[in-house]
């Protein structure tokens, strides 16, 4: 039996960030069948979506197989070379036992939550699902649940609201129902139908929409025919990011946010239309090492916001963070592509001042 950081090590490679342009969610990898595994609400409704991980930068990754019974979906990962992760034996589980919840929760990356199973075979919806105590938060979704030997038991599905720590997992053998199922059509778009269970291809799809076996309605994770298309300031925001030459489908992080590199500076802007303010946020770098420059840092931290031209700096948790915060009202595509390609220059400047005048340290990307 191996120590919880032991684990969380070892699975850090293996754990993958789903993003789409609603919400945010995790995915792990499975060598022995080459696929990401994450859960159907994840990716509903989408036929690619974003990926990112440890050892590598963010690309797009077609959904290949959806079960929306079971909450699961397969993604097509990267060609770079993953960790073995073993599927463990549901069977063999007990009330009590330890187990560890893997995933992204609020963005925060690569967090992990121990706990135990509080019951190993809760029923609901005529599924059985394992209950743990671990929490489990918006963006755990589709993260791996661990036991003490490193083995995969569940895939992290859902949490009852306003419960304390009442998470829930769907077990092994159901995923490991669906790698069966779905191994000899690796790479086709395909889906399982919610009524009877068929595994519906393209090239059993009944009139374009219907399970072949059942008749019920099913649809495919096909490409679109048209783009998704955001409104109103999501959609002013996404065209200054067009005219700056960033890719949209992967600056997108979910609902009304984005994040984009401008040289080794990461840009994060977000969007809250409940208090109707738009903020960029450039995380440059870490804080020195050296305590005897920190003096010498801050008041040039102070004396560059003295500039007028909008932007703060300011530190965060150890970062030094760039900031430009405006009301939505004020942001027109004109000024936008202004206002956000000073940032972007800005942002990819300062980051080299601090590095090599006041001995920042690099930030490493989680």
């Amino acid at each position: 039996m191996r120590t919880s950081q032991q684990i969380v090590d070892d699975y850090k490679d293996a754990i993958i960030q789903i993003a789409t342009q609603t919400g945010t969610g995790t995915g792990f990898y499975l060598k022995q069948y080459n696929l990401i595994v994450t859960n159907y609400h994840v990716v509903d409704g989408n036929a690619e979506v974003t990926i990112a991980g440890k050892q590598f930068d963010k690309i797009l990754s077609r959904v290949w197989y959806t079960d929306r019974k079971h909450d699961l979906a397969f993604l097509q990962p990267p060609a770079v070379s993953f960790p073995e992760i073993n599927l463990g034996e549901y069977q063999r589980l007990k009330d009590g036992d330890p187990v560890i919840a893997i995933g992204h929760p609020y963005g925060l990356n690569y967090t992990a939550t121990q706990g135990v199973i509080s019951k190993v075979d809760r029923v609901r919806e005529g599924l059985k699902y394992i209950q743990i105590d671990a929490a489990i938060n918006p963006g755990n979704s589709g993260g791996p649940l661990v036991n003490m030997s490193g083995e995969v038991i569940g895939v992290n599905t859902f949490v009852i609201r306003g419960g304390d720590n009442l998470g829930f997992a769907l077990p092994e053998n159901y995923l490991r129902t669906a790698l069966q199922i779905y191994a000899p059509h690796i790479g086709k778009p395909s889906t399982r139908c919610h009524a009877c269970e068929f595994l519906v291809l393209p090239e059993n799809l009944d009139s374009g929409k219907y399970c072949p076996a059942c008749g019920s309605e099913v649809k495919l994770p096909e490409l679109p025919k048209e783009e998704y298309e955001p409104v109103g300031v999501a959609k002013t925001i996404e065209n200054i990011l067009k005219e700056l030459g960033k890719d949209i489908k992967l600056a997108r992080e979910g609902a009304n946010m984005w994040s984009v590199k401008e040289g080794s500076a990461k840009i994060v802007i977000r969007y809250n239309p409940e208090n109707y303010f738009i903020a960029g946020d450039a995380y440059l770098c870490l804080l020195p090492g050296d305590a005897i420059k920190i003096k010498s840092l801050y008041r040039f931290l102070l004396q560059e916001n003295y500039r007028g031209d909008g932007l703060v700096l300011s530190c965060v948790n150890q970062n030094i963070v760039l900031s430009r915060i405006m009301y939505d009202l004020d942001l027109l595509q004109e000024n936008g592509v202004r206002i956000f390609r000073n940032l972007f220059q800005k942002a990819d400047s300062y980051d080299d001042v601090l590095k090599n005048e006041y001995g920042c340290q690099e930030r490493i990307e989680e």
